[in-house]
């Protein structure tokens, strides 16, 4: 949201906005994720002593993580975009009563 929130204020519409600050931030949230995800796969192909435990966890991190990325590379760009204002409406809007 940062990154969108410094195109907004640098004169940017907001389709624009959304979209250069969700791809500025793509690399460091696909790595953070996909590191994570990578590590919790060998625990959703255990078999042994524990793995009905280790099973069921891996596949909801996975499945949280997975869903995480998308809402933060797609989802919330979108509703940024969405309900963003140019800075002349804002002020108008928060000065009338």
């Amino acid at each position: 949201m940062q990154a969108i929130e410094q195109r907004l204020s640098d004169g940017a519409p907001p389709d624009v906005a959304a979209i250069e600050g969700a791809t500025s931030r793509l690399r460091a949230v696909l790595t953070t994720a996909l590191v994570a995800v990578l590590g919790f796969i060998p625990m959703a192909f255990a078999f042994g002593p524990g793995a009905e435990v280790q099973k069921p966890l891996a596949t909801v991190v996975i499945g949280g993580l997975t869903t995480a990325t998308l809402l933060t590379l797609l989802v919330l760009p979108c509703f940024a975009a969405r309900w963003s204002r140019p800075a002349e409406k804002q002020a108008v809007a928060d000065f009338t009563i």
